[in-house]
């Protein structure tokens, strides 16, 4: 199973970078954490959104709507069996002004954000194995000293307890465990592609290959 972190795909040399890994990872479904920015994927892809998004497209996706896209499956606080794995997933990113607004009342390059609702769908799934968010929890990474968590994500990992999180976002690879949970944040994806043994839960990074032709 392929992962990619962020794609920002509108970038041409991006896209190609974010090709090249799935040319590379030649995986049957993949797991992308936001920012992808490309939505006619070359294999079936399982993502949340980001910050980053056409936010239009995303809207769509929301409802059901794939008309303009191929192989891209929004995960909006919903979940998906995929190679024996339960994956969930938690689109958008946080912001505390917007949190407790119903999702109606956001608009323009609001509608990037989740809300309280959003979350609360979420944590009423169980059995979750794998769960993707854009924005990371709390004790993973820190910038100038500060840690990005986000409470609302701290909040799903308690409730639903999966054995991986995935995250994007931060553009930088880390792991750490929160409660039971390993949680790795992701490199992007003209950086690096991942592959996931879905029986074994093992993460494995690899060089994305236009990335290591430009070194």
């Amino acid at each position: 199973m392929l992962v990619l972190g962020d794609a920002h795909a509108d970038d041409p040399a991006r896209r190609r970078a974010l090709l090249a890994a799935y040319e590379a990872a030649d995986a049957d479904v993949a797991l992308q954490t936001g920012d992808l920015l490309t939505y006619e994927l070359p294999t079936p892809t399982w993502f949340v959104a980001g910050n980053n998004e056409a936010l239009d497209v995303i809207e769509r996706l929301r409802g059901g709507d794939t008309e303009g896209t191929r192989n891209a499956n929004l995960l909006a606080s919903t979940a998906v069996e995929l190679a024996g794995l339960r994956v969930a997933g938690l689109s958008g990113n946080y912001a505390p002004t917007r949190y407790g607004k119903s999702r109606s009342e956001l608009s323009g390059g609001r509608r990037r954000h989740f809300v309280r609702d959003d979350v609360e769908r979420l944590r009423r799934l169980d059995d979750v194995d794998v769960l993707l968010t854009h924005e990371a929890p709390h004790g993973v990474l820190e910038t100038d000293g500060h840690d990005v968590g986000c409470r609302p994500v701290d909040d799903l990992l308690r409730s639903l307890a999966p054995d991986l999180c995935l995250v994007g976002h931060h553009h930088e690879h880390a792991e750490a465990p929160f409660g039971s949970t390993r949680v790795v944040t992701l490199a992007p994806a003209w950086e690096s592609y991942y592959l996931l043994d879905p029986e074994r839960l093992e993460l494995s990074r690899r060089t994305t290959p236009s990335a290591r032709a430009e070194d």
